[in-house]
């Protein structure tokens, strides 16, 4: 074969990085990423759905070098990866690629931290390991996105690209952390794309198994990557091949540039959107939109209507029907309202503007809620949709009692490169995250480990006290 395949030029990639080639900024996004993605999995010990991840994988084997959320005692890695990936993503806080709408911390990091204590490797090792396996899984997402459709063409066949991807760039991640060559790295792709998967049915029908999409593909990454150490091959070409990657999932449709081209000089890691709200990303303009209101003096009985102007493709999810989102049953269907998070930034909510504690299943039914609710009409903004999917922005109209019209746009998502978060916010948003199930003292350690990850000389001093949280149930967190 005298020219790289798409996997071939990735390993050479991943194998010829070293740390020292990393963008500052990529290592300090590194970084911010892991605090985030572990606060995230804290918070969202005490689900059913994490209860029951936690109770699977001890039942599976006996003990290993790696560490769970709420597991006191080491798991094998795959199964602990497994446990780390669902909690990490089950909350709907995690961050998001654009315009791949890919969310690949949550996949990645769990896969790369049971990796790094299954090779005992340090912090150097482990920030490397995930720098590379982001950019991996953002650029497979991105091959499939389809530029004229404004759309992820995963998403249309009815995937769930954040998990299928997902589980390519944590086997890469893994295979790096553990020292693989480039043919293994090749090879581990070619394994991990065997067990690449997830379909989204649930979104429309319900169902938690959305939960485990992330904590599988981490599973899938550790498996495959080990799988590669005992001897098992992939073909070289698992991506581009006539029943490869790329002809299975995505039908042959894909832009091979968006894998290759300034690979290794142009990074994707930093420009990943980080969530302060946990809701549905489409909803994050409007509780800031909202909010200016606020700012301004405007009070919710000040208001007589409110229109949100959303980007077309947002108005089946966060717009439709306006009866139900007007009136969410449950703190998770207010994640995915738009008059919800109106009201949310219109009344004022805790951490970074909007906390869990906003999203209850009580609140939902709040009459005040429901009063400014009742006002609120979503509607398709051509301003927005030719923005989308680069930004989910909005533009809210209010039309005051005293007969004014206030507008308010907001056309940068907040989290992104325009608007990024800094460190002392993201340890923000994990300390009241992680707040929920450990104590100040534990939070302030990882916060400054995180602040200097290379500096790390192993990952138990990070993961070992998540370890030995005991959640309680509920907590005002909608077990849906």
């Amino acid at each position: 074969m005298s020219e790289l395949t798409l996997a071939q030029q990735i390993a050479a990639f991943a194998e010829g990085t070293s740390y020292d080639d990393l963008p500052a900024d990529v290592v300090e996004s590194v970084g911010m990423r892991v605090l985030d993605t572990l606060g995230i999995a804290v918070a969202a010990a005490d689900l059913d759905t994490s209860r029951a991840a936690r109770s699977w994988a001890r039942d599976q084997a006996g003990g290993g070098p790696a560490s769970a959320v709420g597991v006191d005692a080491p798991l094998p890695a795959n199964l602990a990866a497994f446990v780390n990936g669902v909690l990490a993503h089950s909350l709907d806080y995690d961050d998001t690629h654009l315009p791949s709408v890919l969310h690949p911390s949550a996949t990645v990091i769990p896969a790369a931290l049971a990796a790094a204590q299954a090779h005992g490797a340090d912090g150097r090792e482990l920030v490397r390991g995930i720098a590379i396996g982001l950019e991996v899984c953002v650029r497979l997402g991105m091959a499939g996105y389809d530029a004229e459709k404004k759309n992820s063409t995963f998403f249309e066949n009815g995937q769930h690209a954040t998990s299928i991807c997902g589980a390519m760039g944590g086997a890469v991640a893994a295979a790096v952390i553990g020292g693989a060559s480039a043919a293994s790295i090749t090879d581990t792709m070619g394994v991990a794309a065997s067990m690449a998967s997830g379909i989204i049915e649930a979104n429309r029908t319900g169902g938690t198994v959305k939960r485990i999409h992330c904590g599988w593909a981490a599973h899938a990454a550790i498996s495959a990557a080990s799988l590669v150490e005992y001897g098992i091959t992939g073909p070289p070409t698992v991506l581009e091949g006539r029943f490869g990657f790329f002809q299975s999932w995505l039908h042959g449709t894909y832009d091979p540039a968006q894998v290759s081209d300034g690979l290794g000089t142009t990074w994707s890691v930093p420009g990943i959107f980080v969530k302060p709200y946990p809701a549905n990303h489409f909803t994050h303009a409007a509780v800031d939109a909202a909010s200016a209101l606020r700012v301004a003096g405007i009070a919710p009985d000040d208001v007589r209507r409110l229109t949100l102007g959303v980007p077309a493709p947002n108005l089946r999810t966060i717009g439709e029907p306006i009866d139900v989102k007007r009136a969410p049953e449950t703190g998770y269907m207010a994640q995915f309202s738009g008059p919800y998070a109106v009201a949310v930034g219109l009344l004022g909510g805790s951490g970074l503007g909007a906390g869990l504690e906003d999203y209850t299943d009580e609140l939902a039914h709040d009459p005040a809620r429901r009063a400014i609710m009742a006002k609120v009409d979503v509607v398709a903004d051509d301003e927005c949709t030719d923005i989308f999917p680069h930004q989910f922005p909005a533009v809210l109209t209010a039309e005051l009692e005293d007969g004014r019209t206030v507008v308010e746009k907001v056309l940068t998502t907040r989290g992104g490169p325009q608007r990024p978060l800094s460190f002392d916010e993201i340890a923000s948003k994990f300390a009241t995250n992680a707040g929920r199930n450990l104590d100040p003292a534990a939070v302030a350690t990882l916060s400054a480990v995180c602040r200097d990850l290379a500096a790390a000389s192993s990952m138990d001093d990070l993961l070992t006290p998540l370890t030995l949280i005991d959640p309680a149930p509920s907590k005002g967190l909608t077990h849906a």
